[in-house]
């Protein structure tokens, strides 16, 4: 029967979120339960709260989780009750174009619920990428949830779900880096440290940090960053080209997301480089290149999806790198808090100190 439990839920454009009782439904055809023991505060839930993403309120936000399967629905089988899982929220349908040609991380029709949350009320609420789990308990797709060593604790693994994955991808997946690459990461907060974690895993022989603050480029640094660059005092552009022999980095990953940062991107990249974007911009961005300098340095200009992953590859591998000791998941988490600390978490990511609020449940 219908659980209710308690969510944190974004009424309206720019209002504070609150915590809400919600209304969970059983499971339908291939749907599951899922009991959420630990979600990350991740800066698209600020985006769904601010009205950037959409304006389907209200809705209820939290998707970097991980916790239980609780109940499944008919026809599920690649999940059971009991498994800890992690929620992704690209779970691949394996019959679009894209699944078809074998680039299923570009799947164009993913699956989720086609049952809705609700308020006490009756009142739908829109889950944060279909997934909603600032919550007790949330309803997802069986194919949004991946299952993983249980070894792992809660607050680290859901963090694969989004930005940890974003930026590990990023480097591995979409830039391909290489043995020996040169690497420039602009913008290091979670996503951009998880894109200079990815870049050492890939073993590049150089990776440059490039922020406006000196504590980022400090933690960087921890993550394996080789060198840094504070783009508030020195151009990005010349400081990269000066660390690499004069040429420009091989890969140049855009962890920001706006036209001025994807700019110094395009120009800090050697020649036929590459250029990652996996800093989410709002709809109103703009960019502007001269069209000639776009085909005179040849090269690839890409984005990336949730850093290009297929779940159920990569969440397992990754939890393995983590048990290994060979990346370390928990570093990212700053700090751990409680449904009711939300709104603080959000008033936090403007600080500079905070990788990622944890809420732990």
């Amino acid at each position: 029967m219908p659980q209710q439990v308690l969510g944190v839920v974004a009424p309206g454009r720019n209002e504070p979120v609150r915590v809400e009782t919600i209304t969970v439904p059983d499971p339908g055809p291939g749907e599951a339960v899922v009991r959420v023991q630990a979600c990350g505060v991740c800066h698209t839930d600020l985006h769904y709260k601010q009205g950037g993403i959409g304006d389907d309120f209200p809705y209820l936000l939290g998707h970097e989780a991980a916790g239980i399967v609780e109940t499944v629905g008919e026809g599920v089988t690649d999940v059971a009750p009991g498994d800890f899982v992690i929620l992704n929220w690209r779970a691949v349908c394996g019959q679009c174009r894209a699944c078809l040609r074998g680039r299923p991380w570009y799947c164009f029709d993913t699956h989720n619920a086609r049952q809705r949350m609700t308020l006490p009320d009756g009142t739908e609420l829109s889950p944060a990428l279909g997934i909603g789990a600032f919550a007790e308990k949330t309803l997802v797709h069986a194919g949004q949830c991946t299952k993983v060593d249980p070894g792992v604790a809660p607050a680290a693994a859901g963090l694969l779900g989004c930005g940890v994955m974003a930026g590990i991808g990023a480097a591995l997946n979409t830039g391909n880096v290489g043995r020996g690459d040169t690497v420039a990461v602009i913008g290091c907060g979670g996503v951009g440290d998880a894109a200079i974690v990815g870049a050492r895993l890939a073993g590049a022989a150089k990776i440059i940090a490039v922020d406006i603050d000196d504590r980022k480029l400090d933690t960087a640094r921890a993550m394996g960053a080789t060198h840094a660059v504070n783009s508030r005092d020195t151009d990005p552009v010349e400081a990269v080209r000066e660390l690499t022999g004069g040429y420009g980095a091989d890969v140049v990953i855009e962890a920001v997301g706006r036209p001025e940062t994807y700019a110094q991107a395009f120009y800090a990249r050697d020649l036929a480089g590459t250029v990652v974007l996996v800093g989410v911009p709002t709809p109103d961005m703009t960019i502007e290149l001269p069209l000639l300098d776009v085909f005179g340095r040849g090269g690839a200009l890409k984005s990336s999806w949730y850093g290009d992953c297929l779940p159920s590859r990569d969440f397992p591998m990754l939890v393995d790198l983590h048990r290994q000791g060979r990346i370390d998941l928990g570093a990212f988490v700053t700090e751990t808090i409680g449904l009711g600390d939300v709104e603080k978490a959000f008033a936090r990511m403007h600080e500079g100190d905070v990788l990622r609020s944890v809420v732990v449940l």
